[in-house]
């Protein structure tokens, strides 16, 4: 909030922030435990991990990790995939569907192609794609859709959040901020379509002004835009 209230041109100290929170109660919410979505399959082959936990990159669309997560609604669950550009960690592709399945990654994985076509940014032969052991991930279906973009694939351990940090830390972000009750993006999530109304706000909210400290507390989109500016002289757009 200190920072929030800075970058709007409102100067004030970081203990008046803590005083006032003091005072009145007020709390930032935290993430609850996640219930375990992977499921490996032995005998599906399996590409080598390619990243190695290092998931610093010099450049957008030069690594992009992905993981889905269930969302409870009424008396059943949904679930939403994400594609998440290592670099800044944007959220360039998201899907929601009412089954677990390869489709529902792939459609994830279309996603971000398209954004990344759209804001004029296509990815190139050569960048990789990094997710968990799951079975949607590891099909033969989702492997060629990698293939027909040129993108490598790499797959992490099974069992291991680590190897999959990013992607991991990012669906516990959605969770917090935006599935939780009392979230500003929804008064209720009671269907698919109350589900997708929810995360699409949130995407946007998340890419243009949510501030991330390990990107000196700028939006992940501003950040992309400073590094075009820097290395070609063209801003990606804000989408």
């Amino acid at each position: 909030m200190w920072a929030h209230l800075q970058r709007q041109g409102i100067p004030v100290a970081r203990c008046t922030i803590e005083r006032l929170m003091r005072k009145h109660g007020w709390q930032g919410v935290r993430r609850t435990r996640k219930v375990r979505t992977t499921l490996a399959n032995p005998d599906s082959p399996r590409a080598p991990d390619l990243v190695d936990r290092h998931f610093g990159v010099e450049a957008p669309n030069r690594l992009f990790v992905a993981d889905f997560t269930y969302v409870p609604v009424r008396s059943r669950f949904v679930y939403t995939a994400f594609v998440i550009d290592a670099f800044a960690g944007t959220i360039v592709g998201w899907q929601v569907a009412d089954r677990a399945t390869a489709d529902l990654v792939e459609t994830a994985l279309a996603d971000a192609l398209e954004t990344r076509r759209r804001q004029g940014r296509p990815v190139s032969a050569g960048a990789v794609h990094h997710s968990d052991a799951g079975t949607q991930y590891t099909s033969v279906g989702f492997g060629h859709r990698l293939q027909e973009a040129g993108i490598e694939p790499s797959i992490g351990s099974v069992g291991d959040a680590y190897d999959n940090a990013l992607a991991e830390t990012t669906i516990g972000l959605y969770k917090t901020e935006c599935i939780r009750p009392g979230s500003p993006f929804h008064t209720g999530l009671h269907s698919l379509t109350d589900v997708e109304a929810a995360t699409a706000s949130w995407v946007h909210w998340y890419n243009t002004n949510r501030l991330m400290h390990r990107l000196d507390r700028r939006p992940p989109l501003e950040a992309e835009a400073n590094y075009y500016d820097q290395h070609h002289g063209q801003q990606v757009v804000l989408t």
